[in-house]
């Protein structure tokens, strides 16, 4: 490993989960029995991925953890927030994600985790009705009850640094407001009005994660950190915050897909994409105010990829104002799948002199088997980032996630394509490893 400026990852690493549902409980339940050699992290990038450093007759291709410092799977220690009150081993089984000869050996461990009350307002999710929440609070008392916990939580468990990681249900759909939204002073008097409209308890998660040192990572499509005051305080506390939503299924499908329709120069007429979940996260999207937060997610994917305005031939026709391919994202709440996701794309394409083309794409996948190794990745990677000094907005992460942060204030477009995603993640990490950043993106 070269000399680099990112220091050590010393002592314990503490995971801070909001929520402790089907995602949590499969990725810390992962972790613990992988540190235990009785199950592998596959899927996790941070574990598996090896990529070159140094050009030529210098080239090495090397794991992570070889280029920069990352912290162990054996100095995790986890903790969570939820407002069902039973134990991390409980909701594994309830969440009938693993079975139960995969959680038993390391029953002992996830019984010792048990969720702090949450900071919880039904109206942001009116699908769940746990009674394990802070009741009678104002938002800044959350903040405060929030950053208590969080100092709890380091002091009792020993922890030299902590990360905060949303894997919660999806919100109701915030609209960014720049009377609330774009100062920290106007988020801040926000909070301390009490204002529910505008401050997502989410919100109230990420201010004090960030205020207490620990990085955000936000799982799910809210609006949460996304907003130029969250941006501020994150520059403010020197402290690395990554969003939005985990890129599972088929959105990571999408991300990777699309680049070769529009490397091969194919038209695209329209792409519809559609799901069935029957878990806690298709309950609560079952309501629309819910699903339209996703849906914003999901519909970016695609249009920062083929743009019409790049290639109108093969892009600029489509939706009844006939300036883009037609696009249109559903899912669909369905109990017997469970956590057993399936995707359907049905893709529109066409090609010399016009002629109509099909692509049908069914990915039957397990949501929380492809969120976990992400929360690892995202969880180490944001850690090292902040001991690199990285802070605010952390782009590199963009690979793990649906609809990637970015300064729209500036006009910043997201980058969506995955393999310029994958570049951008490689690029990061040379730099922190002290090698050159030496891919271009083009």
């Amino acid at each position: 490993m070269k000399q680099t400026n990112v220091s050590p990852a010393q002592g314990k690493l503490g995971i801070l989960v909001v929520g402790c549902g089907a995602v949590s409980t499969t990725f810390m339940t992962g972790v613990l029995m992988a540190r235990k050699g009785l199950a592998k992290p596959v899927g996790s990038m941070t574990q598996y991925d090896k990529m070159r450093v140094g050009r030529g007759a210098d080239a090495r291709y090397l794991h992570y953890s070889d280029i920069v410092p990352l912290a162990s799977l054996n100095d995790i220690v986890f903790g969570c927030w939820d407002v069902y009150p039973q134990n991390a081993y409980q909701a594994a089984m309830y969440a009938e994600v693993l079975k139960e000869k995969d959680i038993n050996p390391v029953r002992d461990e996830l019984e010792q985790i048990v969720p702090m009350p949450a900071a919880f307002d039904k109206n942001y999710a009116k699908r769940l009705g746990g009674d394990n929440v802070k009741t009678g609070l104002t938002r800044w008392q959350m903040v405060e009850a929030l950053r208590k916990d969080i100092r709890d939580f380091k002091a009792q468990k020993g922890c030299s640094r902590v990360v905060v990681l949303w894997a919660a249900s999806t919100e109701i759909y915030v609209p960014i407001n720049e009377q609330v939204h774009y100062q920290l002073a106007d988020l801040e008097a926000a909070m301390k009005a009490d204002d529910r409209e505008h401050i997502a308890p989410s919100m109230c998660y990420a201010y004090a994660a960030l205020t207490e040192g620990a990085p955000f990572i936000m799982g799910a499509p809210n609006t949460t950190v996304d907003i130029p005051a969250m941006w501020q305080l994150a520059e403010k506390t020197k402290m690395p915050i990554a969003g939005k939503d985990f890129k599972t299924g088929q959105t990571l499908v999408k991300s990777g897909f699309a680049p070769i329709i529009g490397t091969r120069c194919l038209g695209l007429s329209g792409w519809f994409s559609t799901n069935i979940l029957g878990n806690r996260d298709g309950l609560v999207l079952d309501e629309p105010a819910n699903f339209r937060t996703k849906e914003v997610s999901k519909l970016s994917t695609l249009e920062t990829i083929l743009k019409p305005d790049v290639q109108p031939d093969l892009y600029g026709h489509g939706n009844d104002e006939d300036t883009q391919y037609y696009h249109k994202v559903r899912i669909n709440y369905y109990p017997p799948r469970n956590d057993n996701k399936e995707g359907w794309d049905n893709i529109d394409i066409f090609g010399w002199m016009g002629y109509p083309m099909q692509i049908k794409i069914n990915f039957l996948c397990r949501d929380s088997i492809l969120a976990a190794p992400l929360c690892l990745d995202l969880c180490l990677l944001s850690d090292l980032a902040a001991r690199a000094g990285r802070f605010g907005i952390q782009r590199f992460l963009s690979f793990f996630l649906k609809s990637p942060m970015h300064d729209y204030t500036q006009g910043e477009e997201a980058v969506n394509n995955l393999y310029q995603q994958y570049t951008m993640l490689k690029n990061a990490i040379r730099e922190m490893g002290g090698y050159e950043p030496d891919e271009e993106i083009d």
